[in-house]
């Protein structure tokens, strides 16, 4: 049987994703906030009928917010998303995806002088690692920012404004490992980039 924390983390996970408060899934879902909030805490056991109308008000089934945790899974190289982005840059999102686990891990290329773009606050707790496999990268996060070259690694907690970018002359691949502890709410992305940025 799953876990009350796991299911109220899932539950949680999935609120926060669509961007509803718990009085907007309260509503959807026919039940009270403060049972919600018992669950999704991990300090209620809901019954089946509960569990029924609160996967309804997240558009999903029972048996998903139910489901055991996979202690294995894997993403063939095949089935890594990659996105590209405005600006000629690409992300490949290398992590399976886990319900309940907002790690991420993300490769990024980076053509000459692109700028990728500036990323919201997260939530506190939230954590990113960067490790630059070739090229140039300028990290900056809050109004700090440094340059990493090939082979250089660094860390911040993500509760602050971070922009990454490309000052070289040649792309710049660099990996970015995030435990994120709130999914992004709607219109959040990464502003548009600003164009080719000045050399380093």
């Amino acid at each position: 049987m799953i876990a009350l924390a796991t299911l109220g983390s899932r539950i949680q996970e999935l609120r926060l994703a669509q961007s509803l408060t718990l009085q907007d899934l309260a509503d959807r879902a026919g039940v009270s906030v403060s049972m919600l909030s018992s669950v999704e805490r991990g300090r209620k056991a809901p019954t089946v009928t509960v569990v029924g109308r609160i996967a309804e008000g997240l558009g999903v089934t029972a048996a998903h917010l139910l489901a055991e945790p996979e202690h294995l899974s894997v993403r063939r190289a095949a089935e890594q998303e990659v996105v590209e982005e405005p600006g000629g840059w690409s992300r490949t999102i290398l992590t399976p995806v886990v319900a309940g686990v907002n790690f991420e891990w993300i490769r990024s290329v980076l053509p000459p002088h692109c700028d990728a773009g500036e990323y919201p606050a997260y939530a506190t707790g939230s954590h990113e690692y960067v490790f630059v496999e070739s090229g140039t990268l300028r990290l900056t996060v809050g109004e700090t920012a440094v340059r990493l070259e090939a082979g250089d690694s660094a860390y911040f907690a993500a509760d602050a404004v971070h922009a990454y970018a490309n000052p070289g002359r040649t792309a710049c691949t660099y990996y970015v490992a995030a435990l994120i502890m709130r999914p992004r709410s709607r219109g959040t992305a990464p502003r548009s980039p600003q164009g080719p940025v000045a050399p380093g």
